[in-house]
């Protein structure tokens, strides 16, 4: 019942980008003296979480209509993040990581978990209350 609402599905989304989102700049950090690499990054989660959304399976808007996957009671799509080349200049040998700016969105990275989980707890907590329990 839970795993429906989208709040849930939503807060859950923010989580895998911002793990996917590390994943990514832990990369880029590894691979900081590689001669010719090229620093990765992912698209912004709204972007992700908006085409998935939009581009999913088709959906019900009233009885009559064809049911989609996700109405039909088959499991939830995951999100897919795609990675995209990001704009820093290149070193002479032709790597574009900028270990400040990795650090930054490391950052941003953490902020962006830390939002996730609020707004679960948030949730929780509204949750709880409307049942009548703390």
């Amino acid at each position: 019942m839970f795993e429906k609402l989208e709040m849930f599905k939503m807060a859950q989304g923010l989580a895998q980008h911002a793990s996917a989102r590390q994943g990514a700049v832990a990369e880029n950090i590894a691979n900081a003296d590689t001669p010719g690499y090229r620093a990765k990054d992912l698209v912004p989660f709204a972007d992700s979480y908006q085409r998935a959304a939009d581009g999913g399976a088709m959906r019900a808007t009233r009885a009559g209509h064809r049911l989609s996957a996700q109405d039909s009671g088959a499991p939830a799509q995951q999100i897919a993040f795609s990675q995209v080349d990001t704009p820093d200049r290149s070193s002479p040998n032709g790597n574009t990581v900028a270990l400040e700016t990795e650090m930054m969105k490391a950052t941003e990275v953490r902020h962006q978990h830390d939002l996730a989980l609020s707004i679960y707890k948030s949730s929780m907590t509204i949750l709880r209350t409307s049942i009548g329990r703390r």
